[in-house]
């Protein structure tokens, strides 16, 4: 299960940075039927197969903190058999898994919020946290219209459409990334996720950065909504990742490079409110 973990997150089959720290959280369960002989052995396992699963993907910080933390807490505790390493395993695993859980939808109960009756919303890509926004919205008797993004390359906005569609309260229309401009000036708000926020800038899905610097052009306040897990200090550092071309040109490039990353960077003074589960800060800004 770590194994094929991995392969799925590094080919990006989930594309939520929480529910990919959920299932490489539980991918750990695997090491508990294992045989170990030492607890030093049994660490070292613990050690080397969370590392495997953070570095399939390193940009993912809640990934990182989440395996960080189960980690920890079992090393720290400094248990006496491999039976007591294994027990502090399954209990590191099922905090982390109730805590990421949680805290996605106490950020988005507080965001929905944000979301008066009759809103023009635009998303982009196909953030949980953002869906639970609107599915907390929806369900206190809200409606609203929402313009959604593709995504590209990878066209993972679409499955944001493809959720919503026929939901009472709601009107979805699809567009491409490099519509979002002529669609902004209708717009009370942009709703993104995020990967994470490391001091003044906020990472999330490539096309993001146009988006929001666009909804700043257009006076649309933008919020990013994700848990207070993502709102780094220190000891993360964040490593975009560049998929391949074939995701955006599926003939071979003759005479030119194909450039494909993953994720931007947004300054975070664009925006207006990053809510999480702990509270909606409002962004400062500079005089």
């Amino acid at each position: 299960m770590i194994d094929e973990t991995v392969i799925e997150i590094k080919e990006m089959r989930t594309q939520s940075a929480s529910i990919v720290a959920v299932k490489a959280a539980k991918a750990l369960r695997e090491l508990i039927d294992r045989e170990y002989y030492t607890v030093e052995e049994y660490t070292r396992a613990l050690s080397r197969n969370s590392t495997a699963l953070h570095q399939a993907s390193p940009s993912h910080a809640t990934l990182y903190t989440t395996q960080q933390r189960i980690v920890d807490e079992v090393t720290e505790a400094d248990p006496d058999t491999v039976e007591e390493a294994k027990d502090l395993t399954l209990e590191a695993i099922e905090s982390v898994v109730t805590e990421v859980e949680s805290s996605k939808d106490r950020a988005a109960e507080r965001a929905a919020t944000l979301i008066d009756d009759g809103d023009v919303l635009l998303t982009h890509e196909n953030s949980s946290t953002v869906m639970a926004t609107l599915e907390h919205a929806l369900s206190s008797g809200k409606t609203f219209e929402l313009y959604v993004t593709e995504s590209r390359p990878r066209f993972i906005g679409r499955r944001t459409a493809r959720q919503l569609a026929g939901r009472e309260g709601v009107d979805v229309t699809l567009i491409t990334d490099s519509a979002s401009g002529h669609f902004l000036a209708e717009c009370d708000r942009v709703m993104v996720g995020m990967n994470c926020v490391i001091d003044d800038t906020l990472y999330n899905r490539i096309g993001t950065y146009p988006i929001i610097a666009a909804a700043d052009s257009e006076d649309v306040p933008v919020t990013a909504v994700g848990s207070s897990a993502k709102l780094i200090d220190s000891g993360f550092i964040f490593e975009n990742e560049f998929r391949i071309p074939s995701e955006v040109l599926l003939e071979p490039s003759e005479g030119f490079d194909v450039a494909n990353p993953a994720y931007d960077a947004t300054p975070r003074r664009l925006l207006e409110t990053i809510v999480t589960d702990e509270q909606i800060h409002d962004v400062e800004l500079p005089d």
